[in-house]
């Protein structure tokens, strides 16, 4: 039966749920309170370089080819992607790795840093690959409503790898820390510590060693634009500018919202804004967390962001760049156990422009630097400032080159710019970390126990953090509402 369905918010898992509700036939409108849509993964333009403002990565191809697929189409359809070669390099205290595009290239550059451990890797990857198809194809797609969804015979086998730690299955066959880094990094797309991480979760590494790494030409936007499109065309109403203030409930039944002022009825309203805001436009007596629940879980990380335009071309670097020339662990816990501004941070640059002339003027190069940071960190423009100084002095040593002098113009984004723009709880970049504690049954529910028809998508409801789990989140919650309808 149709029903009209209003959407808050426009990221990757409300535009994901939009496309599939309307497919099934409802009448769908997305709420939208900044000026564009895309939630976090929003777009700058300026003086002719274009930033990707949220993510920056392009993993797990297959997932936006599966859900193009639902509708008929194709990514390329609509943009132009290109594997990344190589796919990014790390930068250590006194060693460059290079990241190929391939295993081959991996092992080798691998067998450069540790004699022998290329076949330690492969068996590594090959595993990584068998938890990937499961995770993959079986349990992202349970809508994480009873700890049975995790049991099926390909789960039981594995079953000790929830109770293990990326951290110490990564170490039992690696020695060198350099390695044991590569391979603990992809995990921190899940927001938790890889000695927090349960090992399952290494079909991360197989995202990263086996599918490789993607760009979309003209930038991560595209993908926004392409599934606003698609939803456009599937008979999606999208309103920007239009910020949602409450959400209407009688007698526990959601019927409506109210955005700038004005009272817009709806028969479901699911909300992919984040969740914690989400429950705050509800009454205190139809919000199924309390504060005090908020505060104990384990947040991903926030992030401190520069955009900067660059009059001529950087040297020395790729497309993707991780800066691991301090002590990973020590940061690791000032995000995590001791919340703090990092004494030494880690941090990542993203130079679009190398591969994809369009992202800058000729000439030019758009660059994107990111330090992860805990959340809720008091935010000032003194220590933003005192970051940048911090990490441009270390990037021009280990690139061997000025770049201060050619800066045309610098924009900042951190923890109050999330609260402000994404009504994110503390501040946070990546929402709830994909901990044991935290992981499918687990997590935020898609559907309110509290209210009939309302219901949640996002990175802090199932499957968790990332733009392919979001993609998903939104499938499962119309899959959902659809049988519960």
């Amino acid at each position: 039966m149709e029903k009209n369905i209003a959407i808050i918010g426009s990221g990757f898992s409300s535009l994901s749920a939009a496309c599939y509700l309307a497919k099934a036939g409802h009448q769908v409108s997305i709420y939208e309170k900044n000026e564009s849509i895309g939630g976090r993964a929003a777009q700058l333009i300026k003086d002719g370089f274009t930033f990707d403002m949220g993510p920056s990565w392009y993993w797990m191809p297959d997932i936006f080819e599966k859900f193009f697929s639902d509708f008929g189409k194709k990514t390329s359809d609509y943009y132009q992607l290109d594997k990344l070669s190589p796919a990014y390099k790390i930068f250590f205290a006194d060693d460059v790795i290079t990241i190929g595009d391939c295993m081959d290239k991996i092992c080798t550059e691998f067998e450069r840093i540790e004699s022998g451990s290329s076949v330690h890797l492969r068996k590594f990857i090959a595993l990584a690959q068998e938890n990937y198809e499961i995770a993959i194809n079986k349990i992202v797609l349970r809508p994480g409503l009873s700890p049975f969804e995790l049991v099926t015979k390909e789960t039981v086998l594995k079953v000790d790898q929830f109770f293990k730690t990326i951290s110490s299955e990564v170490r039992k066959k690696f020695k060198n820390p350099k390695l044991i880094a590569t391979l603990e990094f992809p995990v921190l797309f899940l927001g938790a510590k890889p000695s927090d991480t349960p090992s399952f979760y290494s079909f991360m590494n197989f995202a990263d060693f086996g599918l490789g790494t993607w760009h979309p030409q003209g930038g991560m936007y595209r993908i926004i634009e392409a599934m606003g499109s698609l939803a456009e065309e599937l008979g999606v109403k999208i309103h920007t500018h239009a910020n949602v203030e409450k959400i209407l409930v009688t007698k526990n039944i959601c019927n409506g919202i109210i955005c700038n002022g004005s009272t817009i009825l709806a028969d479901i309203v699911v909300s992919g804004a984040d969740y914690h805001h989400s429950e705050s436009l509800l009454d205190a007596e139809y919000r199924q967390y309390s504060e005090a629940y908020w505060n104990k879980k384990t947040f991903a990380p926030s992030s401190l962001l520069f955009y900067i335009a660059f009059d001529g071309k950087l040297k020395n670097v790729d497309h993707h760049n991780l800066f691991f020339d301090t002590d990973f662990e020590r940061h690791a816990e000032e995000i995590y156990d001791n919340p703090q501004w990092p004494t030494s941070p880690l941090f990542y640059a993203n130079f679009p422009s190398i591969t994809d002339e369009s992202m800058a003027p000729e000439g030019c190069e758009t660059g994107f630097f990111l330090v992860p940071i805990a959340p809720g960190l008091e935010d000032t423009e003194a220590l933003r400032e005192q970051y940048f100084d911090l990490i441009m002095d270390r990037f021009e040593e280990k690139t061997g080159q000025k770049v201060l002098d050619k800066i045309r113009f610098k924009e900042t984004f951190c923890v109050n710019d999330f609260v402000e723009r994404y009504n994110s709880y503390k501040g946070n970049a990546y929402g709830m970390a994909n901990t044991l504690s935290q992981t499918a049954f687990l997590r935020p529910k898609l559907k309110s126990g509290k209210v009939k028809n309302l219901y949640f998508t996002g990175q802090l409801t199932v499957p968790g953090p990332g733009v392919p789990p979001s993609l998903i989140s939104g499938k499962l919650v119309s899959e959902l509402l659809t049988k519960n309808n």
